[in-house]
């Protein structure tokens, strides 16, 4: 009975899908600057604070990145070394050709880490990042 059990578990692992975050409600909303700022002030804090969550996080298009059917979304001041990137799900890749920088737009994705790199800008990363629903 319990190799049967632990059969099922293994199983419903295995196949188990990640939820779309369109249909998720962010835990924090937050503009791209503030987020940046908290990383870059005390990141053990901030990682505490946001690491593993849900963020909508608004803020200016510094660039748009496209290889393949890939995107990522670059947020942040243009004077800024430092950014937001927003690796987006694959089902709105396609969508942020009709995005332009310097534009304004809220992104709600998942917050996996933050890279810290004093001569070239520290980076807060999100994944699977969809276009909040008043962008569209």
């Amino acid at each position: 009975m319990v190799v049967a059990v632990a059969a099922w578990y293994a199983y419903q692992e295995y196949n188990r899908k990640n939820k779309n975050l369109a249909e998720v409600e962010a835990e924090i909303t937050i503009n791209a600057t503030t987020l940046l700022e908290a990383f870059e002030k005390d990141s053990s804090a901030a990682n505490k604070r946001y690491l593993g969550k849900i963020l909508a996080v608004n803020g200016i298009i510094k660039s748009i990145e496209t290889e393949d059917n890939d995107a990522t979304v670059i947020l942040g001041d243009a004077g800024n070394m430092s950014s937001v990137r927003c690796s987006m799900d694959t089902t709105y890749a396609m969508k942020m050709a009709s995005y332009k920088e310097g534009q304004s737009i809220t992104i709600r994705g998942a917050c996996t880490g933050f890279n810290k790199d004093d001569l070239l800008g520290s980076d807060v990363i999100l994944n699977r990042c969809v276009i909040n629903q008043k962008n569209k």
